[in-house]
């Protein structure tokens, strides 16, 4: 397993190069980075306790060669639009020539979509949801973004290393993203040393996130060799070292592991496109984390994407081989079905709920909300990019099906297309 970290993390120094600093003590390369593009920077990062001494660490080593031109309070989890509109004008107000954004997913994702509202003086990010519309409008307008530099303090979004920026819409409780090319920030740093503070619930959060990027862009992969070593990769560092974390939540060996594991997710973010667990995780913003929500979610839509997915299921059976089932048959849905049940074993080992009903505060009419926010225009991507592509006429006759099998933990019920 060893080899395969060594490997994770030669592929993590191919993709970014010099542009990102990750492993234990690489957090002080924020200031040269910062430096690159002038002495002023606004800090964003969070104002609670367990960051004061973080933010202390940043603000000694900025000494006289940066000025922090203001600080502002990183969002709440999952970034209220309203937050981030705030963030927008403030950056508007100082025009920094850097923004360092330190915290979590939602902190780093608060930064790109504010960067985007500013640069472009824009009042709303509604006209930038979707794919690659920053880039065209900046092209338009003859502008560029801020430049970013994003340090990463928690295993599992890999939002310092991707393309993505999502948002909370808290009116209609819904996740909705925005997927260019122009958000990866500028320049990234991620210390897994950071990590050791993430309690047990946030660990497995985290690292069922970044399992769940890359086995969704791997089953929308055919024959991608690149995507196979990234994903297969992260998966069985997860699959390895996550339960022997959890027994040790202060071992930083294991810390690194998932952090080279999860950044491989974030890589995998570039490489190809989530699709249905995402996408349902989006409407469950009032219920559970993100990254929880996908977890869940995710056997079950294995099941309905098995008839498209064999080869991908074929290489993800050894990885989970201590959890698998005997195989009843040689028909994908058979495969799909063990793969599906090896996952919600591994599950149950690391104490994670299998099927939503033991999510607290859970109600079977959240299915109607799920189904109506899979029918907007503004996630059909999400849709397409399915293994098993949906569009909104047929959503609830196969969605539905995968989501009351999640609701009772029974895979049998998911039902495949003919």
């Amino acid at each position: 397993m060893d080899q395969k970290i060594g490997r994770a993390e030669q592929i993590l120094k191919d993709y970014k190069k010099d542009s990102y600093s990750f492993g234990i003590g690489s957090l002080p390369a924020w200031k040269n980075y910062c430096l690159e593009f002038g002495p002023n920077f606004l800090l964003l990062i969070s104002g609670s306790q367990w960051a004061s001494k973080l933010k202390q660490q940043i603000l000694s080593r900025a000494g006289k060669e940066l000025n922090c031109l203001i600080i502002i309070d990183s969002p709440p989890i999952d970034n209220p639009i309203n937050y981030v509109l705030d963030l927008a004008a403030a950056i508007d107000t100082y025009k920094p020539e850097s923004i360092l954004a330190v915290g979590g997913g939602s902190a780093i994702d608060s930064a790109k979509a504010a960067n985007v509202a500013a640069s472009l003086n824009a009042s709303s990010i509604e006209p930038f949801l979707g794919i690659g519309k920053v880039t065209a409008e900046l092209k338009k307008q003859k502008k560029s973004l801020f430049p970013l530099v994003a340090v990463q303090t928690i295993a599992g979004s890999g939002s310092h290393l991707s393309q993505n920026s999502v948002i909370t819409f808290p009116q209609s409780g819904l996740k909705k993203i925005i997927t260019d090319i122009s958000l990866v920030p500028d320049r990234s740093v991620f210390d897994y040393g950071l990590t050791a503070s993430m309690d047990r619930d946030l660990t497995l959060d985290g690292a069922l996130d970044g399992l769940s990027h890359c086995l969704e862009v791997y089953f929308g992969s055919r024959q991608d060799a690149r995507i196979e070593e990234v994903c297969l990769n992260s998966i069985s560092i997860i699959v390895q070292y996550l339960p022997m974390l959890l027994n040790e939540l202060n071992n930083i060996k294991y810390r690194e592991a998932m952090g080279i594991a999860t950044d491989l997710g974030g890589y995998a973010l570039m490489l190809g496109g989530t699709s249905g667990a995402h996408l349902n995780s989006f409407s469950m913003v009032d219920l559970t984390s993100h990254g929880r929500a996908c977890a869940i979610l995710n056997p079950y839509y294995t099941v309905f994407y098995s008839p498209a997915i064999q080869n991908q299921l074929e290489k993800l059976a050894p990885i989970f081989k201590p959890y698998m089932p005997k195989i009843t048959g040689t028909d994908p849905r058979s495969l799909g079905e063990a793969v599906a049940q090896a996952m919600l074993n591994f599950y149950r080992y690391i104490g994670f709920p299998v099927k939503l009903t033991q999510l607290k505060g859970y109600d079977s009419g959240l299915i109607d909300k799920i189904l109506n926010d899979a029918k907007n225009p503004q996630l059909a991507m999400k849709l397409k990019s399915m293994p098993v592509a949906l569009d909104p006429e047929n959503v609830d006759q196969f969605m539905y099906p995968i989501l009351k099998a999640a609701e009772s933990g029974q895979l049998n019920l998911v039902k495949n297309m003919d």
